[in-house]
């Protein structure tokens, strides 16, 4: 039976995907876990991989075309296998993608090549690919400054062309953000903490967001309604513990997650976060590598932000905003002195969580980042 490629869903709001480019051609070999294309949602680019080996066959979605989710756009065929024995709907399709426009979609699609070799090998942003593709700029003629040599944006930039328009991705973005401050009623609640024991556990590769991500996870174990989401009027269960990052990218903003932080060592947690910071800046983030999250932190200390209010990443029930860590006077023990000083800002989905359970979940945070770190290890 051949193996569906699949417009994946990366959200319960997503409905279609736009399909940026093949990164194979109609008829090659292919080994399970390779990238096939490049696809955009509103959460993020996105790579989707083989999900067999064998060949890849019956392309049906052109270059720039919105997607219905779960529409079959590809197959995998395995050795004796031809399209004639591949099924002639899209059986991935849900009820609620399988109408009429989507059918109708589906029967006008054709056959399309994939870009030659040498520009599938060229490593570069999402936004990178337009803007050079706006200003007639070849990629293989720039030298990119990304990880491993990645064309970003800048690159383009630098070059002296005009730039191009929003992305779609932007355009995403915001429609959520609308969207979530239109929807969602959401509160906010602040806290200042002592960041002594945060600055103290910096270093080998560790950083502040890292140690955020560990202490979120050991609260959010601790109070569990945290992670779930609101819809169809009641609670549903989130997917565990997965924090998300917000991260700044050319393209707009994304938010990869650390799944399972709370069974992660703190080593792991940064060698997870550095991983996902580094693919989402040149665009090679997984589908799974921005599903399932139940909790974000945005961080906008390195900018010189004390505080801020971040909005909802719905379905999400929470996000921590957090700034820098600015040195104030403070109390300590009837006398004043002068203490590392990190402020909070919590903002809830006020149909999953209450203000009572806010200010607990605010306070227990609070207690794990000002213990000492070999006491927050062992209350955790």
């Amino acid at each position: 039976m051949p193996a569906e490629v699949i417009m994946p869903a990366l959200g319960m709001a997503q409905e279609t995907g736009k399909v940026l480019r093949w990164l194979k051609l109609d008829g090659a070999d292919v080994v399970k876990g390779e990238p096939l294309l490049e696809v955009e949602t509103d959460k993020v680019t996105v790579e989707i991989e083989s999900p067999a080996d064998g060949t890849l066959g019956g392309i049906s979605a052109l270059e720039g075309a919105e997607v219905p989710v779960g529409t079959v756009i590809a197959l995998v065929l395995q050795d004796g296998e031809s399209l004639a024995t591949a099924p002639t709907e899209a059986s991935g399709m849900t009820e609620q993608t399988a109408g009429p426009t989507a059918t109708a979609d589906a029967a006008a699609a054709v056959v399309v090549p994939a870009p030659d070799a040498a520009s599938r090998r060229r490593l570069a942003s999402p936004k990178a690919r337009r803007l050079a593709q706006a200003a007639g700029i070849d990629l293989d003629s720039i030298a990119g400054s990304g990880p491993n040599g990645a064309v970003v944006a800048a690159d383009i930039e630098a070059v002296g062309r005009p730039a191009a328009e929003v992305g779609a991705v932007w355009h995403r973005m915001a429609e959520r953000m609308e969207r979530a401050w239109r929807e969602v009623p959401q509160f906010v609640l602040t806290r200042d903490v002592d960041a002594t024991a945060l600055r103290a556990g910096r270093g080998d590769g560790v950083t502040i967001t890292d140690l955020l991500v560990k202490r979120c996870a050991e609260a959010l174990v601790r109070h569990p309604r945290l992670t779930m989401s609101w819809h169809d009027g009641g609670f549903v269960a989130g997917a565990g513990v997965n924090v998300g990052i917000a991260v700044a990218t050319d393209d707009a903003l994304v938010v990869p997650v650390v799944h399972g932080a709370d069974r992660l060592s703190l080593a792991e947690i940064s060698s997870r976060r550095q991983a996902l910071v580094d693919a989402a800046r040149v665009g090679a983030l997984r589908p799974e590598d921005v599903q399932g999250g139940t909790f974000t932190i945005s961080n906008l200390g390195m900018f010189g932000v004390d505080a801020f209010q971040a909005i909802v990443n719905a379905p999400q029930a929470a996000i921590l905003a957090v700034g820098r860590i600015v040195e104030r006077p403070v109390a300590v023990r009837d006398s004043l002195a002068v203490r590392p000083v990190l402020t909070l800002t919590v903002t809830f989905d006020h149909r999953v969580v209450d203000g009572a359970r806010g200010a607990e979940f605010l306070d227990t945070l609070a207690s794990l980042i000002e213990a000492p770190a070999e006491i927050a290890e062992e209350v955790a």
